[in-house]
């Protein structure tokens, strides 16, 4: 091997994992076991410690899962990740360490109807508060940080309609502040941007969706840049002071760039429990190893559908950054230059009623509550995944009720199209 860093490609499938030191097994195996022998008393307490890394009890830690962490982290180009059952749970997970009664994140009103929600009603619970801003306007997002602030958190591509966040802007507004900037890059995958490059400091996915690709298990992943300083105010005493909920240790002192991931793990993971288990991590493993193939596919695919869709007299709007006609196409192709994603919205003539009976046609589309498969998936978020949310959320996140959200998949682009074109001919008639 040289010191050369290796392609994307090559990450997607060897980021992480040797073979088996046991058997010498080429793909990683399934580690089925709750918990793990100690060499001696010694080697307990050194793993406790966290003086050395190793596997104590599979709520915290399991090779299955570690292998998947590794390449997720190495995707990203981060220093550590940390895997967990859901992307739902990664957005707790990833707050988890920064946040406490009082205080507030400010997060873009662009956003997936369930993280709205869980944001804006779940958070109230812990005592924390979440303002939605628009980030598209970075005077705003400033304006709304306050001394309780302690991050700023968007969708790289946002779902449901791609909108793309600058996320370079996004970021240095977050340094300026002393405070990290989340980014949900689910929607475009590390295949198509790496927030971490342009300055965000985590990174959280639901690995459900394009990086597993085949709809098989639930997963989430936090991902740490390991360049912010915790240390740098009081802002952020579970990593920066004595943490009373480990004997005292202070993570950003003792571990430096893995302080927060390996918070996460010790505390976040051990207290919340919202652990990934070894079947879903393999199945994970395995979607990974094809993920740049499949992006690409679903790249063309989209592209192909919305063009088509754009010039179609039964479509009101395509809301694609792809498109020339898109005002996010400049922007998309700065941060996103393979491609604008395969996930949009369409606008269909006929409203809510249209929409209803385009969905009830399709034959080769699931109507599903998922997206990033690799088969293609509608849904009508206004009456679905985003009903919890006013009418003007609805509308602020691009899921008014005459929009339905489309995720291209990769069956051949023209039996797309057909399906399409048959079902608008029943919904429009």
């Amino acid at each position: 091997m040289t010191d050369q860093p290796q392609g994307f490609d090559t990450l997607q499938i060897h980021a992480g994992t040797e073979p088996d030191p046991a058997t010498g097994a080429r793909q990683v195996p399934i580690y089925q076991t709750t918990a793990y022998v100690f060499k001696d008393a010694a080697h307990a307490a050194r793993l406790f410690n966290l003086e050395e890394v190793g596997y104590i009890y599979s709520r915290l830690t399991n090779p299955t899962v570690s292998a998947l962490q590794n390449r997720i982290a190495a995707l990203e180009g981060g220093a550590g990740a940390v895997c967990c059952s859901s992307g739902h749970a990664a957005q707790i997970m990833a707050l988890f360490p920064l946040m406490g009664p009082g205080l507030n994140i400010v997060a873009s009103n662009k956003l997936y109807g369930g993280t709205v929600t869980q944001f804006t009603q779940t958070f109230k619970r812990f005592g924390w508060e979440a303002k939605l801003v628009d980030f598209d306007d970075p005077a705003a997002v400033e304006a709304a940080i306050d001394d309780n602030t302690r991050a700023l958190f968007c969708e790289t591509l946002a779902n449901p309609a791609g909108v793309p966040a600058d996320i370079a802007a996004l970021a240095a507004i977050g340094d300026k502040a002393g405070i990290p900037l989340v980014v949900d890059n689910t929607s475009a995958t590390p295949y198509l941007v790496r927030p971490i490059e342009l300055g965000a400091t985590l990174v959280v996915h639901s690995t459900t969706k394009y990086l597993t690709g085949n709809g098989t298990v639930t997963g989430g992943a936090i991902v740490d840049s390991g360049k912010f300083d915790w240390m740098q105010n009081d802002k952020f005493p579970s990593l920066s002071k004595p943490e009373p909920a480990y004997h005292g240790l202070c993570f950003g002192d003792a571990l430096g760039p893995m302080a927060f991931t390996f918070h996460s793990i010790a505390i976040g993971l051990r207290d919340l429990g919202m652990t990934m288990n070894p079947q879903a991590a393999h199945y994970t493993l395995l979607g990974i190893e094809t993920l740049s193939l499949r992006m690409e596919k679903h790249l063309a695919n989209a592209q192909k559908v919305a063009e088509w869709l754009e010039a179609d007299d039964r479509i009101e709007a395509v809301n694609y950054a792809g498109l020339d006609s898109s005002p996010y196409k400049a922007l998309a192709d700065r941060i996103s230059p393979k491609g604008a994603g395969a996930l949009f919205t369409v606008a269909v003539k006929g409203g809510y009623e249209a929409c209803v009976k385009l969905v009830d046609n399709l034959n080769l589309f699931s109507h599903v509550a998922n997206l990033g498969d690799a088969r293609s998936l509608i849904i009508h978020s206004a009456s679905t995944t985003h009903r919890q949310l006013s009418p003007e959320q609805q509308v602020a996140a691009g899921a008014a009720p005459n929009v339905v959200r489309l995720s291209i998949g990769i069956e051949d682009a023209a039996d797309i199209i057909a399906d399409l074109d048959q079902a608008l001919a029943a919904a429009t008639a």
